[in-house]
């Protein structure tokens, strides 16, 4: 990879940090309205992720460019995991006073989500330690045998098993939510941490794919399972959401249905890099280079929607959390176009 275009790809999750803190300080410093606090914290949280998906990328493009630093590898994940711990226990201090207003409770609710998806992230960093071996395995077959640079398959099972607990426990967390639905802030709190959930499910395919094609047991069962697992989870979202905009005509179900759809993109986000590198495990595809469009058509159609969303919401405020979170979410999916470029540039076969 050539090293600006590395420095490009490693500015970009940085730049889309700066954006959504800065936004989410612009529309705090709006209005002292419930909407303006949900939106901008909220906003400001998502900078976890993109700082999260910096790390990931500042690990894997110094391997690409310099070889791989065993430094690199340890104090990357740490940075990803302390900003993800960061925003969980923002999230929860928020939850934690005695006296929690609605919109406390919906924040503090979605930013511990968005801290799950952060540490599910620095997961993926920790993960990719040693992706120059995807490619060399990948040239070779599965009775090489794992390499002796490969981390211990207890390691890689450890790996694992964090997304795994973190989507176990927000799925548990959000259907006790829903158990509640009738109360206006836990029906949109639990119906978007179910959203956020999902993308901690579809991070397992992620973690899984890197882990084992590191370690040369990507077996035959599993070329195709997490692609059809992440797209099936990020299908579902997707309907979740629509179902919950056709469910009722309350205005609560506006803002977490159409935050649930874009949910849904982000998961499709992922779905390209899991795709990716289960297309060029020992295979040649044409094609590699265009995947990573997906996330930029998934950027884009988070982008349009909260501009049409912006306009609406300058006569109907229950447009307004949406039209605003949605950038957000755009700058996330923008940031994972980064990451699947890098993953090509790394992994395929030109």
């Amino acid at each position: 990879m050539n090293i600006y275009i590395g420095w490009l790809f490693k500015l970009i999750p940085l730049l889309m940090g700066i954006i959504c803190i800065a936004l989410g300080e612009f529309v705090l410093t709006g209005s002292g309205q419930s909407e303006y606090f949900v939106a901008g914290h909220v906003l400001i949280s998502l900078s976890a992720i993109c700082l999260a998906l910096f790390t990931t990328a500042f690990i894997i493009i110094s391997q690409l460019t310099h070889g791989m630093n065993k430094f690199y590898n340890r104090l990357f994940p740490v940075i990803g995991y302390a900003g993800s711990a960061t925003t969980m226990i923002w999230g929860w201090s928020l939850l934690a006073s005695n006296n929690v207003m609605a919109d406390e409770f919906v924040a503090g609710h979605v930013i511990f989500g968005v801290g799950m998806i952060a540490a599910c992230v620095s997961t993926v960093a920790a993960s990719s330690g040693h992706f120059l071996l995807i490619p060399k395995n990948a040239s070779g077959s599965k009775s090489d045998g794992t390499s002796l640079q490969a981390y211990s398959s207890t390691i890689g099972n450890c790996l694992i098993t964090i997304p795994v607990l973190l989507t176990l426990f927000g799925f548990i967390w959000s259907v006790i939510l829903l158990r509640s639905a009738d109360i206006t802030p836990h029906y949109v709190a639990g119906h978007v941490l179910m959203g956020l959930t999902a993308i901690c499910a579809c991070l397992i395919g992620l973690v899984a794919t890197i882990v084992h094609q590191t370690r040369n047991t990507f077996s035959v069962k599993e070329h195709w399972l997490w692609c059809y697992w992440v797209i099936l989870l990020g299908s579902l979202t997707i309907i979740f959401g629509i179902y919950v905009l056709i469910s009722s005509d309350a205005s609560a179900r506006l803002a977490p249905g159409i935050i649930l759809i874009c949910l849904g993109m982000i998961c499709y986000s992922i779905f390209s890099k899991v795709w990716l590198l289960a297309l060029v495990w020992r295979r040649t595809c044409s094609l590699a280079n265009r995947i990573p469009m997906i996330p930029v058509f998934t950027c884009l159609f988070c982008l349009f929607l909260a501009a049409f969303l912006a306009e609406i919401a300058q006569t109907d405020m229950a447009y307004f959390i949406p039209s605003r979170v949605l950038v957000g979410l755009g700058a996330v999916c923008f940031t994972l176009f980064s990451i699947v470029s890098i993953l090509e540039a790394g992994s395929a076969k030109k």
